[in-house]
C-alpha cells in the first residue's frame, strides 16, 4: 500500500489549515478506501470536517494542488461511489457534519447537514408529530441524508412519494473550487430552472452536499398492514403494478422464493421478539397492543416456509378507516392477480423497527452480498425479470459449483415503476466495510470465510452482466456511482450539456473523477 511521501507534508499542512481533522495512517486509509462491495485505489489523506466552512477549505486546499477530492457520507455504497480508480486522492468524510440546523414546523422544512442519518433525523421529527415525505433507506440507522441526495434511493415512503431526492427542496453545495453555493429558493422547487435538481444523483460528481434542505408532511396517525404469496413472478408483479397505479400503498415490496429462505436463515423468531416491544408501542391501545402482539408471536415465521412470492403492503392515514380503506383495496387487487393473504408479520415489524441493524450486507453463512437493480415501467417489468431469470439459469452449473446463490427484491417506486434488485451471494472473504457496518454480536457469530478468487471472478461477470441486461431493458438506477452504464443511456445532446455542466463546476476534472462515468 501507498504511504505518505515526504514532499506530500506541504499537502496535509494545507489540509490541516481547514480546521478538518486530517487521517493518514495506513489503518484509516486502509478502511476509508473500502466500500461494501469492493476496495478502491490508495488514498493519500481523510479529511473529516465539522462544517461546511471546513469542507470547502479542504477541498480548495486539495483541488488547488490538482489532487483529486472524494464524499463519502455513512458508506452504505457498494457500486464505488467513494472509491476512486486512481490513487491519491483525498477523501471527505462527511460523518462528523451531522447537525439538524433547522426544522420549521411552519414552513414545514427540515434543513440537516450531509452527515446526519436517516434514522436521527426520524428520531428528531417524531416529538413533533412530523417527517419528511421519503423518510429514509432501510439502511437508515448509518446511511446519511447526503448519501441520499447523492445517490438517490427507496423504501421508506416511495410507494406514494417516490425517491429521495424529490423530497429535498434546496441545497448548499461546496464546488471543486470550494465555493459554496446555494442552489435555489429555501422553501420552493424549482424556482426557474431547477439547478438543485443538477445536484441531486450525481454520486458527487458535480459537488459535494453541505446542507439539504427537505419537505416535511404530518406523520401519519393510523396504519395498516397485508401480506400475501403467490405462485408465479407473473402475478406479483402484477398485483405489485395494480397497487402502484391504485396510489393505495405507502410502501409495497416482496421477495422471490430465494430471498424468502435467505431471510428464514438469517433472521429468527427471537429478533421478532427483540422488535415486537417497538411494534407493540405503535398500537393505538394497551389492548390493540397485546391482540396484535400475540398475533405476531402465533404466525412466527412459518407462513414463509413454503411460500413461493411474497408480497407486504403498508398503508397510513389520518384515521384508521382511510387506512383500512386502502388495505381492503389493495388486498382486493393482490386477490385479482393470484394472491393468497396471509399472516402480515413482516410489514408489522419492518414498520415499528424502519432502522434495524444492516446485517444483511453478509449472507446467512458469512457470504459476500452484491445488490443489482434496476428501475423499469410497469409494462417492462415481466419481460425483464424473466431476462434476469435466463441470465442466472445460462450460469447455474457454475454458480453452484461455486456456492453461489441470488435472492430477488422487488419494489413499487410512486409514479415510476417496478425495482427489480437481483442480489448475489459468493463464498468469500470479508472486508472492512462489512464489520464497520454491521451489528459487533452478529458479525462475530458468523463463520469467517477465506478469499475465494474464482468465485469472486464469477460475482464480477454476474454483475456486469446484470448491469448490460438491465441497460438493454431501458432500466434507470440509483446508486450509479462507478457501475451503472448512465451515459450510455443519454441522448447524444443530453449527454454534451451534462459534459458541458461537469467543465462548469469542476473545469479540472477533481471532484470525484469517474463517477458518473465522468473523468
Amino acid at each position: 500500500m501507498a504511504s505518505l511521501a515526504d514532499n506530500d507534508s506541504g499537502v496535509l499542512a494545507d489540509l490541516a489549515a481547514s480546521g478538518a481533522q486530517i487521517l493518514s495512517d495506513a489503518e484509516s486509509l486502509e478502511f476509508h478506501a473500502h466500500d461494501l462491495y469492493a476496495r478502491g485505489a490508495d488514498l493519500l489523506a481523510v479529511v473529516v470536517p465539522n462544517n461546511k466552512d471546513q469542507l470547502a477549505a479542504a477541498v480548495a486546499a486539495a483541488t488547488s494542488r490538482d489532487i483529486a477530492v472524494i464524499p463519502r457520507g455513512g458508506g452504505m455504497s457498494y457500486t464505488g461511489g467513494y472509491t476512486p480508480t486512481q490513487s491519491g486522492a483525498v477523501l471527505c468524510d462527511l460523518k462528523k457534519m451531522d447537525r439538524i440546523l433547522e426544522i420549521n414546523a411552519e414552513d414545514m422544512t427540515v434543513t440537516v447537514e450531509p452527515g446526519c442519518t436517516w434514522a436521527a433525523l426520524h428520531e428528531a421529527l417524531q416529538p413533533q408529530g412530523l417527517r419528511t415525505a421519503f423518510w429514509g433507506t432501510l439502511s437508515g440507522l448509518k446511511a446519511t441524508v447526503g448519501g441520499g441526495m447523492s445517490q438517490n434511493g427507496v423504501f421508506w415512503g416511495s410507494g406514494r412519494y417516490g425517491t429521495a431526492v424529490q423530497s429535498c427542496v434546496a441545497l448548499e453545495v461546496v464546488l471543486a473550487d470550494g465555493t459554496i453555493m446555494r442552489t435555489g429558493s429555501d422553501f420552493s422547487r424549482p424556482y426557474g430552472p431547477d439547478l438543485t435538481g443538477l445536484f441531486l444523483a450525481d454520486t458527487g460528481a458535480l459537488g459535494m452536499k453541505a446542507a439539504i434542505t427537505l419537505r416535511l408532511v404530518r406523520d401519519a396517525e393510523a396504519h395498516g398492514y397485508a401480506s400475501f404469496i403467490f405462485d408465479t413472478r407473473e402475478g406479483v408483479l402484477g398485483a405489485m403494478a395494480a397497487i402502484e397505479r391504485a396510489g393505495v400503498a405507502t410502501e409495497c415490496f416482496g421477495f422471490d422464493p430465494n430471498l424468502n429462505a435467505i431471510r428464514m436463515q438469517r433472521d429468527s423468531m427471537t429478533s421478532d421478539v427483540k422488535a415486537l416491544g417497538n411494534m407493540m408501542k405503535k398500537q393505538g391501545s394497551v389492548l390493540k397492543a397485546l391482540k396484535e402482539g400475540a398475533k405476531v408471536v402465533t404466525a412466527g415465521r412459518n407462513f414463509l416456509k413454503d411460500a413461493k412470492f411474497s408480497l407486504h403492503i403498508l398503508s397510513e392515514g389520518r384515521i384508521q378507516s382511510a387506512a383500512d380503506a386502502d388495505i381492503e383495496q389493495a388486498t382486493a387487487l393482490a386477490v385479482e392477480h393470484g394472491g393468497r393473504e396471509t399472516e402480515n408479520t413482516i410489514p408489522k415489524i419492518i414498520r415499528a423497527n424502519p432502522f434495524g441493524p444492516l446485517n444483511s450486507v453478509l449472507g446467512p453463512g458469512g457470504e459476500r452480498w452484491a445488490p443489482v437493480h434496476g428501475l423499469v415501467p410497469h409494462s417492462r417489468a415481466q419481460a425483464c425479470y424473466a431476462a434476469i431469470e435466463a441470465l442466472f439459469e445460462t450460469h447455474s452449473a457454475e454458480m453452484e459449483r461455486l456456492g453461489i446463490f441470488t435472492g430477488t427484491l422487488i419494489a413499487a417506486v410512486g409514479g415510476a415503476g417496478t425495482l427489480i434488485e437481483p442480489c448475489l451471494y459468493w463464498p468469500d472473504a470479508s472486508n472492512p466495510a462489512h464489520e464497520y457496518t454491521m451489528d459487533a454480536d452478529h458479525f462475530a457469530k458468523l463463520p469467517v470465510l477465506d478469499e475465494n478468487p474464482e468465485a469472486w471472478e464469477l460475482a464480477k461477470a454476474l454483475k456486469a452482466a446484470l448491469v448490460d441486461l438491465f441497460h438493454d431493458h431501458g432500466a434507470v438506477h440509483f446508486q450509479i456511482g462507478r457501475t451503472y452504464r448512465y451515459r450510455d443511456s443519454l441522448d447524444p445532446a443530453a449527454e454534451a450539456l451534462l459534459l458541458a455542466v461537469k467543465k462548469q463546476v469542476d473545469p479540472r476534472g477533481l471532484m470525484n473523477p469517474g463517477s458518473l462515468g465522468l473523468e
